[in-house]
């Protein structure tokens, strides 16, 4: 038996992989900084108020996030505990910029010899619609900073003379100019989106590499507001071109920054090439409760083998996986009325009695039994599926789904559909996987 200190010290996110350790026998303590979130997994795991204290009990520390509040900072954290001697999963100072600064990764990409599409960094608005205006080019608008994790604020734009990139930036002056300190304009490309995500000890990456593919808009067929993510569909593979032109040139300075954990870099690709677009140097939600559900090594192996530095393979499903959350109002928005209204407590309940397989908890609580809706932000569940194709594990996780019966649940009902309509054809027609 290992003993786990699973750490969020901002909102509450990695519950799921906390009772998956807990499930498997370990012990495990789990930390929540957040007020609105403590409540997030109790009943599934067993939780500690002070975290500092219980530092030499854990053979294990998992950092959940980057963020200590409303500020970046678990990098530093997890670099001192692991100078100390500390078995810890969590980044460094520098990978957590990775996310935080987008212009300092699109540096560290570019000076480890890895292809970048043309961006610029502005913190003026109006120098950024001078340089639209005299480059026209579709531009996508990426928020640095605090309001980065405002995902609306993304914007892609459409128009071939970025007609519609001036625009918003000059409705961004107006409505977030005292909060947006800083963004990117990235040139737009066009193909496949998808994410490399390779786990890393200290020292190398373990094998094999996940493949995944965000799902962020609200509503099917990719409309609506953006979201953190509704759902993830994903495979794993070697070390192919997707892996070794991207991550794979990364390899050595993320052993010297001694990096511990999940790092993923979401690229568009096309027949031309594969264009990184963002780093997230954590785990992603969903993405790490649909791994684990896909390994076949058991979960609290798996995190302790790479906090100790093992050089191991991970045992995984070798078919597709998919992942679904199950939202309640008022998510993706914060509104505590709608939310005490349509959502807070709301019982969860399953057709045959009890959770079928696959069926995993976000901002839920057990209580007396019964599994509950906790926390604030709306996200129930989160639903798994796999198969030895994309439209087998599309109808496994479904037909979990319809086991749930929570009133005013949503959800996307087309996670996968996108590999299936013709991303596979396309990303195997231009090399990046085997037939």
């Amino acid at each position: 038996m290992t003993q786990f200190l699973f750490l969020s010290l901002d909102a509450a996110l990695i519950g799921d992989v906390a009772k998956q350790v807990t499930d498997e026998g370990h012990a495990v303590k789990q930390y929540i900084e957040a007020e609105t979130d403590r409540e997030i997994g109790d009943g599934f795991v067993e939780k500690t108020d002070d975290w500092e204290a219980d530092i030499e009990w854990a053979d294990v520390i998992v950092f959940d996030d980057i963020w200590v509040g409303s500020n970046v900072g678990t990098g530093a954290l997890a670099q001192e505990l692991r100078a100390d001697g500390h078995a810890v999963v969590g980044g460094t100072p520098n990978t957590d910029r990775l996310e935080e600064d987008r212009g300092y990764a699109m540096d560290i990409l570019e000076s480890n010899g890895v292809s970048v599409l043309e961006h610029q960094v502005f913190t003026d608005f109006d120098d950024a619609i001078e340089y639209v205006q005299a480059n026209p080019a579709p531009y996508v608008i990426k928020p640095l900073g605090e309001v980065q994790n405002v995902k609306r604020l993304v914007y892609v734009g459409r128009e071939n003379d970025g007609g519609d990139v001036v625009d918003v930036l000059r409705a961004y002056k107006k409505a977030w100019g005292h909060r947006m300190k800083g963004f990117q304009l990235q040139r737009r490309a066009t193909g496949v989106e998808i994410a490399v995500c390779g786990f890393f000890n200290g020292t190398t990456f373990v094998e094999p590499i996940n493949f995944n593919f965000e799902h962020k808009k609200l509503f099917p067929g990719n409309i609506g507001p953006s979201t953190g993510e509704m759902g993830t569909a994903m495979l794993w593979g070697g070390r192919n071109r997707l892996f070794q032109e991207t991550l794979g040139k990364l390899e050595a300075w993320l052993a010297a920054e001694g990096y511990v954990g999940s790092i993923d870099l979401n690229c568009i690709v096309n027949k031309d090439g594969i264009y990184p677009l963002e780093f997230t140097p954590r785990f992603g939600y969903p993405t790490i409760v649909l791994q684990t559900a896909a390994m076949n090594t058991p979960t609290g192996e798996f995190f302790d083998r790479l906090a100790h530095g093992e050089e191991f393979t991970i045992d995984v499903h070798t078919g597709y996986q998919i992942a679904v959350r199950i939202c309640l109002p008022p998510f993706p928005f914060n509104d505590d009325a709608t939310f005490a209204e349509n959502s807070q407590n709301a019982a969860i309940v399953f057709e045959n009695g009890s959770p079928p397989a696959g069926i995993h908890i976000e901002d839920t609580k057990r209580v007396d039994g019964q599994w509950r809706v906790a926390g604030e932000s709306g996200i129930a569940l989160i639903a798994t599926g796999m198969g030895e194709t994309m439209q087998a594990a599309q109808a496994e996780v479904y037909d979990r789904i319809d086991e749930i019966l929570i009133p005013n649940l949503y959800y996307r009902d087309d996670i996968g559909e996108r590999w299936v309509t013709g991303e596979g054809d396309k990303l195997q027609a231009w090399g990046y996987f085997g037939a």
